[in-house]
């Protein structure tokens, strides 16, 4: 009896709970609020829908004059490379290379933005693996003030492949974390799982080409204050052009 009347009790006591009112001018505010923000998301999406192109941006004369600069510079230097080149000569012992894009290309002549996209370097900050030979060294010398390149040790190749390692499939990038992936695209050519890319990678051989085009240009992480102190944080990467080995230091400083 004691606990049936009890359970009555603590029934009786949650009836009397008293539910918490709102003030009816604060549920008016509420109202309008929502209905106002229905209102501007409708009013968005049909300016997205009107709207064709892409939006008009100011720009002020000076980067048109800073962009002519840097295409005069750029015809003047290639001027140079057909008249006089001095090009690196290629290494006996290294065939790798990584190369780094670390500059924008805001305003460049046409060929070397052809160049960049030739590279695969459409991002700051992308690099990618590549053979060295005496027309990649040409290629390399056409870009040399806004990338840097060297030769990485299996080490840094290893770390690349591993935490950053994308392909594109279908029209879509999916991370390298499923053997099957790299079985079904380059098994005939003796890739079966990521060790063996690695090696292939590490290790160039006559599929060097089609193994490094299965991989998608690595975008190499920035630090946090690059955006505040873009001229501090550049000076940490360090200056464009050839520097052999230190390469291992960027790529371990940016992955």
């Amino acid at each position: 009896m004691r606990t049936g009347r009890s359970i009555v009790t603590m029934a009786e006591g949650e009836q009397r709970r008293k539910i918490p009112l709102v003030p009816e001018n604060l549920l008016k505010k509420r109202k309008a609020y929502q209905a106002l923000k229905a209102t501007q998301a409708k009013q968005a999406l049909l300016e997205k829908k009107q709207r064709k192109g892409k939006e008009f941006k100011f720009k002020r004369l000076e980067w048109f004059l800073h962009d002519a600069w840097r295409q005069q510079r750029d015809k003047v230097r290639l001027r140079r490379l057909e008249v006089k080149p001095h090009g690196l000569e290629v290494p006996d012992e290294h065939s790798l290379a990584f190369v780094v894009r670390i500059q924008r290309i805001n305003g460049v002549s046409l060929t070397v933005q052809r160049t960049i996209a030739r590279l695969r370097l459409k991002k700051i900050f992308s690099g990618v693996f590549f053979n060295v030979t005496p027309k990649t060294i040409k290629t390399l010398r056409v870009v040399e003030p806004y990338v840097t390149w060297g030769f990485p040790n299996l080490k840094s190749v290893r770390e690349l492949i591993l935490k950053r390692g994308q392909a594109k499939v279908k029209n879509k990038i999916i991370p390298l974390t499923d053997n099957t992936v790299i079985e079904e695209h380059l098994g005939k050519f003796g890739v079966i799982c990521l060790e063996d890319l690695i090696h292939e990678i590490a290790f160039p051989g006559k599929n060097f080409q089609v193994i490094s085009g299965f991989l998608c240009p690595f975008q190499l992480s920035v630090a946090r204050h690059a955006t505040k102190n873009r001229v501090g944080f550049l000076k940490e990467v360090g200056s464009p052009g050839y520097r052999g080995e230190r390469i291992n230091q960027l790529i371990r400083q940016l992955n």
